[in-house]
């Protein structure tokens, strides 16, 4: 049922990531998202659709250098629909097999501190948190902290939940 994005998706996605940003403190940018940025990040990387259009998740790299090549940072985005329902979940696994096909290693999660939901879906999903940046971001007047999770990409859930989760 997830299949691969085509540019013909680009306008929900934006969407879906465009409520995102104008309505909630989960992500830090201000900016939004153009139907033709998603074309664009459609043709340039990897990114995964749930075919009722309520979802979406991407990745790419976590830091420019060759040193960094191995890792990713993904992004996943579902409308309030589909919350709750195991997309997400679905989504994500798709993601991490692509990305460790490819040939990464770690996979990282950017997350708001106000984004509790995000925090312990990525611990359900074997990812562990490996720093808190306190007020690093700010948006709509308030500062938020950037919670930073990885996952090791086909490693047994134990191998990951040797981190320390209490960063």
């Amino acid at each position: 049922m997830i299949r691969d994005a085509t540019a013909e998706d680009a306008g929900w996605i934006a969407d879906i990531w465009n409520d995102v940003i104008a309505n909630s403190q989960i992500t830090f940018t201000t900016t939004l998202k153009t139907h033709a940025e998603m074309a664009q990040m459609i043709a340039d990387r990897v990114v995964l659709v749930l075919p009722d259009q309520t979802g979406f998740a991407t990745f790419g790299p976590f830091r420019g250098g060759p040193g960094y090549s191995a890792t990713v940072e993904h992004t996943i985005l579902l409308a309030d629909r589909a919350q709750g329902r195991g997309q997400g979940a679905a989504l994500l696994s798709a993601l991490e097999a692509r990305a460790a096909a490819a040939g990464h290693h770690i996979m990282v999660a950017g997350i708001s501190g106000a984004n509790a939901g995000a925090i312990a879906f990525h611990r359900a999903m074997g990812f562990a948190q490996v720093a808190r940046m306190p007020e690093v971001g700010r948006k709509n007047d308030t500062w938020l902290d950037l919670i930073l999770m990885q996952k090791r990409l086909g490693a047994t859930d134990s191998a990951n939940a040797t981190r320390d989760d209490t960063v």
